[in-house]
Formats: structure tokens, sequence, C-alpha cells
């Protein structure tokens, strides 16, 4: 039992370590696009790395010829040329650090711009499943760390590597007995580094991961602000806020101290080189086995030699830290992009608005279908209109229709066209939809219309909104069409919007259109004035009606009423009514209700 558990330890332990090697050898693959850049990175890198160690060993010789030989000759010459080293040192750590901050933010704008486009080629149901404000800690938080860690610690590993080996080997030539005084404490720091980096990695992750979630709340409770105070649940959201927090703190101070312990650490390991070298050293001298200039030396370079191995530490930690940044980033990057079109797949030509259905089947989750059998066929400038209880199935139609999803089995027919052979682009380019809630983008009113059909003139822009109404409310704001909307759409009501979504739609002059609860949540006189301009908007035009207000569907060619992804009942509304089936039980119980409240 012990070795089961423990070969499963190691095996985790191997696949974490893959995991590491592949997120770093895929941002590497992003510096790769920068290689002659990185080379003059490098050879800064090492310039500054040899500067650094010539420094000290100028210092022990110049002690060694100049200071206890008692002699001033050539002492001018010495320090200019510490001087030229110091300056150069600095000049050559300046240029890898502005170099590389240009790689840093070249790579993330990559990496940004590959996530945001990534993201409008993920499917519907891939924002259904996540919290918005988690995605968005991703394009922000998680590759912010990414380009900060880029922007420090790939030089500093680098120079570290470089100065370690360097000194190491200079050492070695000066004195081999110094060195492996000072490489007494070596496996000590090792050991330490190991421990903690060991429990850093996990905690980091675990601090990113309860970021991109308390934001993802944050999000959620900012744009719900109107439903938690009309509920009156302040107090509730604040407590979840407190814990998700918490948690956060929790994750966030653990990785922090666990970090802290390095510098702590390597500062009284750094302290028991020095004391072990001088004190070895100084016995050495009077035994005139070294020089003075020697031990000058081999003090600095021992704190130089456990300078690194505390700088690769800490680094290392703030490279786990990028990586599990990095790894949520590539998570997205690697979920699958909604269906790509088949080989086959062609541009949709202009259509005149025929659909069809031949047994279409299509479930959200394994284990039972959504919908089922589902056979109908609309013609062009036919008005169809969806019936049926919540869940029905009535909005899966219209995802079908627009292809946000397959059909599990059937086919679904666009004048004559296979859905699935056609391209989702051309399709949807021939569609137009009005929904329940209308979403209007910052911007102004003239933006949000032409959002319908981007090459369209102002003139073309007001005449889509006269003939959705919307003009007369539209010349009443203080800027007219150019009046600026906030991301809240202050300033205008939901049935405002309602009319610029219609005027967006007809300049948009799709073929097919998707009414899905246009009216609803809408006061009688502003009906009027949406159901007139939808009128306007559907002549000529295939339109898909979804509504649970059934006096607004009375004028639909076809009624279909589906109940647990079944059509149970298919006709007008007079023929549906002479059925005195499902249909009529749920529009006489909504005249009942009407004349109860009327009354």
């Amino acid at each position: 039992m012990l070795k089961k558990k423990s070969s499963n330890v190691k095996e985790d332990a191997r696949q974490k370590s893959i995991g590491l090697g592949s997120t770093v050898k895929r941002i590497w693959s992003y510096l790769a696009d920068h290689r002659s850049l990185i080379m003059l990175v490098l050879l800064m890198v090492l310039a500054s790395s040899g500067l650094g160690l010539l420094g000290p060993f100028l210092i022990g010789w110049g002690i060694d010829e100049y200071l206890a030989k008692e002699t001033t000759e050539g002492f001018i010459w010495l320090l200019l040329g510490l001087a030229a080293v110091y300056i150069l040192h600095s000049l050559s750590l300046w240029l890898q650090s502005y170099w590389m901050i240009g790689i840093a933010q070249e790579t993330v704008y990559t990496m940004r711009k590959q996530l945001f486009r990534h993201f409008h080629k993920l499917p519907i149901d891939f924002f259904n499943k996540r919290q918005h404000g988690e995605l968005m800690s991703r394009v922000t938080n998680d590759i912010e760390n990414v380009s900060s860690t880029l922007n420090s610690s790939v030089i500093q590993i680098f120079s570290s590597l470089l100065t370690l080996v360097g000194t190491l080997i200079v050492m070695i030539w000066l004195s081999p007995l110094l060195t492996i005084v000072t490489m007494v404490i070596v496996p000590v720091m090792f050991l330490g580094m190991k421990w903690i980096t060991n429990r850093t990695g996990k905690l980091y992750k675990e601090q990113q991961r309860r970021l991109g979630e308390m934001n993802g709340y944050i999000e959620e409770t900012i744009s719900g602000q109107k439903i938690i105070k009309s509920f009156s649940q302040e107090n509730k959201v604040i407590e979840e806020f407190r814990i998700k927090n918490k948690e956060l703190k929790e994750s966030g101070y653990w990785a922090q101290t666990f970090t802290g312990f390095i510098p702590k650490l390597m500062n009284m390991l750094n302290n028991l080189s020095f004391t072990l070298v001088a004190a070895v050293g100084g016995y050495f001298a009077l035994k005139d086995m070294v020089s003075i200039g020697t031990i000058v030396i081999f003090t600095e370079y021992a704190r130089q030699f456990t300078r690194p191995l505390n700088d690769l530490s800490n680094q290392f930690n703030t490279l786990l830290s990028a990586v599990a940044g990095a790894d949520r980033v590539f998570d997205i990057l690697d979920t699958d992009e909604e269906a790509i079109d088949e080989n086959a797949a062609a541009p949709l030509p202009e259509i005149k608005g025929k659909v069809e259905f031949k047994q279409v089947s299509f479930s959200y989750e394994k284990g039972g279908d959504t919908v089922s059998s589902l056979s109908f066929k609309a013609d062009p400038g036919d008005s169809i209109a969806l019936v049926g209880p919540t869940g029905a199935g009535k909005s899966t139609i219209i995802n079908l229709i627009s292809r946000f999803y397959e059909p599990d089995s059937g086919s679904i027919l666009i004048d004559g066209h296979d859905s699935r052979k056609i391209k989702r682009e051309s399709l949807r380019q021939q569609m137009a939809f009005v929904l329940q809630d209308s979403f209007l983008f910052q911007g102004s009113i003239r933006e949000n219309i032409r959002y319908g059909r981007l090459d369209a003139s102002d003139e073309e822009v007001e005449k889509a909104a006269k003939a959705a109404n919307a003009h007369s409310f539209i010349t009443r704001l203080p800027e007219g069409y150019d009046t600026e909307l906030k991301q809240d759409d202050a300033g205008i009501s939901q049935g405002q919007k309602q009319l610029l979504s219609i005027a967006r739609a007809i300049l948009a002059d799709p073929s097919i259109l998707i009414l899905d609860e246009a009216t609803s949540s809408i006061d009688t006189i502003t009906e009027l004035k949406i159901q007139e301009a939808l009128q306007h908007l559907m002549k000529g035009r295939t339109t898909f009606i979804i509504a649970h207000r059934l006096n607004t569907i009375k004028n639909a060619d076809q009624i279909i009423v589906i109940e647990s992804g079944h059509i149970i009942e298919k006709g007008s509304h007079e023929e549906l009514l002479g059925q005195k089936g499902f249909y009529h039980g749920l529009y006489t119980s909504q005249l009942e209700k009407k004349t109860l409240i009327n009354l």
C-alpha cells in the first residue's frame, strides 16, 4: 500500500515537472521571435557579469601591487581602470534592461492579442459556463504577471548563472582551498531552497486561481447592483466577498511568507560564508599561503557566489508565479474553438429565407435530448412563432438555426443548403437578432445602430432609426445621434434600447430575423411603438418569434407549440384555438388573467 502511494506521489511530481517544463517552453516560443535582440541582451548580460567579476579582482590586485608594496606608481591608472569597469558595468545593465523590457512588452502584447482573438472564436457554451470577471482576470492580471516576470526575472536568471559559474572558476584559479571553504554552505543553501520552492509553486497557483475567482465575483456583483439593492442583499454579498478576500489573503500570505524565508536564509548563510572565508583566509595569510589581496577578492567573491544563489531562488519563485499565470492563459488558448467549418463548407449566397428542420435532435449534455425529432418548414417571408413553457426548447431552436450549436442528428436546411455545409460567418451575416435584453456598446447612438452594418452612411443610419420609431427620441437627446452611451446605458429606457436594437436590425437588412421576447417588460404605449417597428422590420423576411405573451403573435403565419423538446401542435392562431388543445388552454388562461387585471 505504501509503495503504491509512493509511486503515485512520484507520478504526480513527474506530471508537475512536465507541466512546468511545457509552460516554460511555450513562453520561450514567444520570446524566440526576438532572437537577435535576445542575443544582444545575453551579450550585455555576459559583459555585465564579466565586469562585475573584474572589479573585485582589480581591487584585490591593487592591494597586493600597491598597498602591500607601499608604492603609488601606476595607482592612478588602476583607479581610472576601476572607474571604466563600473561605468561600463552600469551601461551594460541599463542596455540589457532596456532591450528586455521591449521584448517582454512585445511578448505580452502578442499573448494578449491572441487571447482576445481566441475569445471571439470560442463557442457560446464556453461563456455560459464561465464567470466573465474570471476570464477578464486572465487577460489582465495573469498576462501582466508574465510581463513583470519577463521584464526582470529572465535577465536576472541568466546573469546569476553566469556570475555563479564565472565566480567559481576565478575562485578555483585563485585558491582551491578557500574555494572549498566557500562551498561548504552550498548544500545547505540548496536544501533550504528546495524545501521552500516545493511549497511556493502550489501556493502561487492557488493565489492566481483565487484572484481570478474574486475578480469574477466583483464583476458579477457590480453588474447586478440593481438586483442586489432591490432585494436588500448588500450584507450577503459583502460577507461572501469577505470570505473570498480572506481566502486570497491567506494564499497570498503563505506564498509571500515562504518566499520571504529565502532572503533571510541566504543572508544568514552569506554572512556565515563571509566569516568562514575571513577566518580561514586570515589563518592562511599568517602562514603566507595566500596574499592579503587574495583574501579581499575571496571575501567579495564569497558574497558574489551566494548572491546569485539567492537571486536564483527568488527569481525561481517569481517564475513560478508567472508560470501559474501563463498556465491560466494557455488553458484558454488550448480550449477548442467553435467547431471549424467543414472543408466542403461554402459561403451562403444571398438567400430568400426558407428554413426547414428535418428530424432534428439535440442535447446540451449527454443523457437526454433537449429537443427531439423536430420537423417543420418556414417559407420565405413567413413569421414562425415558437410557444411553450420555460425550458421547452424554444431558444435551442434559435441556437441551432444560427449555428451556435450543431444538431446531434437530423439536418437543418437554409434555402436547401445543409447548415453544416455553410460557413457560419456568411450565414449569420444574413441574420439579425432582437433579444429580450438589448445590449448596447459604450459609444455613440449612431455607432450602436451602425453595428448592424459598419459601412452604412449617416443617412442610412437615420433612415433605419426612423423606420424603428427611434428617430424622435434620439433627436430629443442632448447630442442627438452623437450622444454617448455609457456601459450602464444610463439616460435611456429599456423600451428605447429595444428601439435602437430594432434600428440596428433594420440597417443589417437580414433575410432571417430572430425576435426573442422583444416586447417583454415594456409598457403598453412603448409596446405599440415597438410592435409597429417590428412589423416594418418583419416585412418580407422569414421571422422566428419567441413569445410568452400570445396576443403578440396572433398574426403569425405559423405557431409551433413545443413541450419537453417535442412539437405537440402546429398551425395558425385560429386553427390552434379550434383544436382546443394545449395552445387553446394557454391562450384562454392568459386572456382570463388579463381580464382580471383590467377589472
